[in-house]
């Protein structure tokens, strides 16, 4: 049950990033963070996806462990999109939520992984 909710929520994120990329790049001219943040942000859901298909548990859990570094990478360009007044306080708090729910929830799901291994 908590994989399709990691699945649904980091869908929901990875739309969310695309169409800051889409503001950044169209309104603020900014296209090198928003290539970074793209592949950041995309990159969790992907892993998750890929981690229900693992060979094993041990590939499941690093598919997870992968998109968990991927939130981190994330937080990190939301947080200086912010600082360099790319994105406003409103934008910056609410994708900077859902990624850190996106990364409670990952290590909720490595954590339980690891104790049924």
């Amino acid at each position: 049950m908590k994989e399709n909710l990691l699945i649904d929520k980091s869908v929901d994120f990875a739309a969310r990033i695309i169409n800051l990329c889409k503001y950044l790049e169209e309104k603020q001219k900014e296209h090198i963070i928003s290539k970074q943040i793209i592949r950041s942000g995309t990159s969790i859901g992907a892993n998750i996806n890929e981690a229900q298909y693992g060979n094993s548990k041990a590939d499941f859990i690093s598919k997870l462990h992968i998109s968990l570094k991927e939130t981190a990478e994330t937080e990190y360009w939301l947080r200086l999109l912010f600082k360099s007044e790319y994105i406003d306080e409103k934008i910056f708090k609410s994708l900077l939520n859902d990624c850190l729910e996106l990364k409670k929830l990952l290590i909720s799901s490595i954590n339980t992984a690891k104790k049924n291994n």
